[in-house]
């Protein structure tokens, strides 16, 4: 659920739940505590007891004892005199909030008021002798400084002296039930309130304060350089949204700072390599340069020789530092290309005539086969495609273990594509490591580094050119067969227009 769906759903929980689920328990409570009232007090007819006519109750509740009183009238009107029966009488309905007044000619005989005293204004507003129709549904009301509910029942004493008996209910207040009802219904809405105070909170803390806990948690985490964590994601809405993409950023922090440590790696090996590399060089340099300033090469040939060999270790370190160079351009992906159409044809010719005379003095015997139409053509930078055959042959020497070394480059026509392939009869590549030869500073030989010599990017700078060129390198090898080395370049084709 969206973030904002939630909030709605929080106002309207907020203002409309409470309201219905007050409304329905006072309701419900309102029936529950009227159907006990009524069981009270012997009542048959429904009642509101929240009803604003109060005096509706006062008089349903005394209903049955004024049938009663004008039945005892009709009876014996004498007993009306008797102070007992009538505290019997007075007490019945005290039990249903009323009193009863007896009056006998213009006197009060008795007064069943718990305060006599206060209710002294109402008996100086008592209705004369049968000036009321005394029916048994109804009385008068009196208002003063309280309000009562007032049923008269005129009669005569057994000495024919005129006689009244009251019925008189205070309706000013509400009865005890409505009163306990009424509270009941304020504490059950205080309690729905602050149940539904309770879930909402506990709705939005589970659903926006956790998930921001946890985000907090992670970033402190990130704070304090930890990224071996997860950050699990269990909403859909913007929080979730927030926390996943919090996640993923903590991921490519993560994968970053791996690089980093794998380049830092990478780069502490290139320098060893490289340091290595050009010591061998350098001392030889060194050695046959104190050579020639002690006069060992005493005769010309063994100086040419000297000056020979200084020059070739010379050549092996701008190689060397060619590379290292050539490697920081990758890392900044700005190698300079210059993009021309070329002949294949002429220019692996060109290339195998170059390099069959340093495999000619290495003992290596060269082949070319060229497979392609004279006329093909394809875009590509000869500089650096030069750099790819070179680094692609001099690693094939480096691994030819044989008495007589074999080259050979074939030139193949694959359709849209031309493909190069570079055999070598070395001792091959295991299959487990074939994958990885073209990584960077990738060994399938640890020993290579004394051995072999090489910084171990040359294949890497060889996969990097060809795919920038828009074309695919690989590599099949049988161990102590050989390594073949094939790449691809697509044809170039005029767009003739119509």
């Amino acid at each position: 659920m969206k973030l904002k769906t939630r909030l709605a759903v929080t106002f309207f929980i907020i203002t409309l739940a409470p309201v219905i689920l007050i409304c329905a328990a006072a309701y419900g409570l309102s029936n529950y505590q009227a159907q006990a009232f009524r069981k009270a007090y012997g009542l048959n007819e429904q009642i509101e007891l929240l009803s604003a006519n109060s005096m509706q109750i006062f008089n349903r509740l005394t209903q049955k004892y004024q049938a009663q009183i004008r039945q005892s009238l009709d009876e014996d009107s004498g007993r009306f005199e008797n102070t007992e029966y009538l505290n019997q009488l007075n007490q019945q309905l005290l039990d249903h909030y009323a009193y009863l007044i007896v009056r006998k000619d213009s006197q009060l005989i008795y007064n069943g008021s718990m305060d006599a005293a206060a209710d002294m204004e109402l008996c100086s507003m008592l209705p004369e002798y049968s000036s009321l129709n005394d029916d048994l549904e109804g009385g008068i009301y009196l208002d003063g400084d309280s309000q009562h509910l007032l049923k008269q029942m005129d009669f005569r004493f057994p000495d024919d002296s005129e006689g009244t008996v009251f019925i008189v209910s205070r309706v000013d207040e509400f009865v005890p039930e409505v009163k306990s009802m009424i509270a009941e219904m304020l504490f059950m809405g205080l309690a729905i309130l602050i149940g539904v105070g309770f879930l909402l909170t506990l709705w939005i803390y589970r659903s926006i304060l956790r998930p921001l806990g946890k985000l907090q948690e992670a970033t402190k985490q990130i704070r304090d350089g930890n990224l071996d964590f997860t950050l699990e994601v269990e909403n859909e809405d913007e929080i979730g949204q927030l926390c996943q993409d919090f996640e993923e950023m903590r991921i490519r922090l993560k994968e970053s700072g791996e690089e980093k440590v794998q380049y830092d790696k990478e780069s502490k090996e290139l320098i060893s390599n490289i340091a290595h590399d050009l010591k061998t060089p350098i001392t030889a340099i060194k050695g046959y340069a104190e050579g020639i300033m002690d006069g060992v090469a005493s005769s010309p040939q063994r100086l040419d020789k000297y000056i020979r060999t200084i020059y070739n270790k010379a050549n092996d370190m701008d190689r060397l530092i060619d590379e290292l160079t050539f490697y920081s351009k990758i890392d900044t992906n700005k190698i300079p290309y210059t993009f021309t159409k070329i002949n294949v044809a002429q220019y692996f010719r060109d290339c195998v005539e170059e390099v069959g005379l340093d495999m000619e003095a290495k003992g290596i015997e060269l082949g070319y086969f060229n497979y392609v139409d004279e006329d093909v053509v394809v875009i590509a930078d000869a500089e650096q495609m030069k750099r790819v055959i070179n680094n692609i042959i001099g690693n094939s020497v480096k691994y030819i273990d044989k008495k007589k070394g074999i080259i050979n480059i074939r030139i193949k026509d694959v359709g849209d594509f031309i493909e190069v392939e570079i055999e070598d009869n070395g001792k091959g590549i295991a299959q487990k490591d074939l994958p990885n030869i073209f990584d960077r500073f990738y060994r399938a030989d640890s020993s290579r580094n004394s051995s072999k010599g090489g910084s171990g990017i040359g294949l890497s700078i060889v996969r990097k050119i060809i795919e920038d060129h828009g074309g695919k390198i690989w590599a099949t090898s049988k161990e102590g067969i050989g390594t073949e080395i094939h790449f691809v370049l697509r044809k170039y084709q005029e767009v003739i227009q119509e």
